[in-house]
């Protein structure tokens, strides 16, 4: 071997050299653990009334489940399915945009906190099912009073994340500003919106579990469609597989607009350097 070649032996070309790839990608690895819990759930509560420890017309097998989720896909759960994830979109898409507005007036002016703070203190502290005969008696039974009462349900989480990021930013950083000479516009965009998203994103996922539970409480009481109405359905016609189903679908849906949201915020909040926790 001449001198000029290269010792692939050599430390420092040993640490140049790209190293092999995991044979697992460690986030999927994460997400089949997740899964570890439910199927043993499901397992545990398929043997339990199989052998007769719980009568199957209180609590039906998962393959009685699954076998009415098959039965009520070929049928309407298309259109419950629609109808509710429309509502939820809308009622959210209102709330949140709403909550935002207040909470960057609230958080920034100490006077607009005055004036709102005791009301929105208030108004927060109502349940959701003594919203509805209202809502019904003012707008009706049709999608509007459904729509108003999701928007209700996702506003005050976003609205109290929004004011709480805002105002545990650290003052040092807005003094950075100043010194820099930034205008109020340039400050919010520049220093503000970054520190406060993770309180944002973190009302936001809040704001559209909220939303979700807020829709069953319209669906319940005033609906001939969506997934609230079907567990109504379940109930009076004492089917609690079809009970079961529209929570199972539910849980599935919450998780997947939960999901999407922290897709954003990770993408969003790639920049941060932040602890994820050990694998221990």
């Amino acid at each position: 071997m001449s001198s000029h070649s290269k010792d692939l032996s050599s430390p420092r070309l040993a640490l140049s050299l790209p190293s092999k790839a995991p044979p697992f990608n460690p986030d999927w690895r994460l997400r089949l653990k997740g899964l570890a819990l439910p199927v043993l759930i499901i397992l545990i509560l398929e043997i339990i009334v199989r052998i007769g420890w719980l009568p199957s017309y209180q609590m039906p097998a998962p393959s009685e489940i699954a076998l009415t989720l098959g039965d009520l896909a070929e049928g309407a759960l298309w259109k419950h399915i629609s109808a509710s994830l429309l509502r939820v979109l809308l009622g959210f898409a209102i709330g949140a945009s709403l909550a935002l507005i207040f909470a960057a007036w609230v958080g920034l002016s100490r006077e607009a906190e005055a004036y709102l703070e005791p009301t929105f203190a208030g108004l927060r502290s109502i349940p959701s099912l003594a919203w509805v005969p209202l809502l019904l008696l003012w707008l009706g039974i049709d999608e509007t009073s459904k729509v108003v009462l999701i928007a209700i349900g996702a506003f005050f989480p976003v609205y109290l994340n929004g004011v709480a990021a805002i105002r545990n930013i650290d003052r040092k950083l807005v003094e950075v500003g100043h010194m820099y000479g930034f205008n109020r516009r340039r400050l919010v965009r520049r220093i503000l919106l970054p520190a406060a998203l993770p309180g944002l994103f973190t009302g936001l996922r809040s704001g559209m579990s909220l939303a979700w539970m807020f829709l069953v409480a319209a669906e319940l009481i005033a609906a001939t469609k969506g997934l609230g109405y079907l567990l109504s359905d379940g109930r009076e016609t004492s089917r609690p597989d079809i009970v079961l189903a529209a929570i199972i679908v539910l849980a599935v849906l919450g998780k997947l607009s939960d999901g999407i949201l922290a897709g954003l915020e990770k993408r969003f909040l790639a920049w941060r350097d932040t602890f994820t926790g050990t694998e221990e």
